[in-house]
């Protein structure tokens, strides 16, 4: 009974190890203007500009899958707010984003 105990604190020390490796080197690293989009956009999560919510199109715009910000409850002025941080705010890559207005 023992050595069973033993065997599994052993186990689970290496296997607990193993995953702090795992953490610290697979790390996959989001462009952190994602973000702050989305913390630009309302925050309706109403799903009219076509994406699950308002992080799918936060996504999308930087990603450079959009070239508008389609969002309807959005106002102008935080459209040109976004529009401006896209533009003016380099990614991880050090290109920069230019939408339509």
């Amino acid at each position: 009974m023992l050595m069973a105990v033993v065997m599994m604190l052993i186990l689970g020390a290496v296997l607990g190890l193993g995953l702090g490796f795992a953490d610290k080197f697979l790390k996959v690293e989001q462009d952190k203007r994602v973000d702050e989009v989305t913390s630009m956009l309302p925050g309706y999560n109403c799903g009219g500009c076509g994406f699950p919510g308002c992080s799918g199109m936060a996504e999308a715009l930087v990603s450079g899958d959009m070239d508008t910000i389609a969002c309807k409850p959005c106002k102008a002025e935080k459209k040109q707010e976004i529009i401006d941080y896209l533009k003016n705010t380099p990614g991880p890559d050090g290109s920069t984003i230019q939408l339509k207005g």
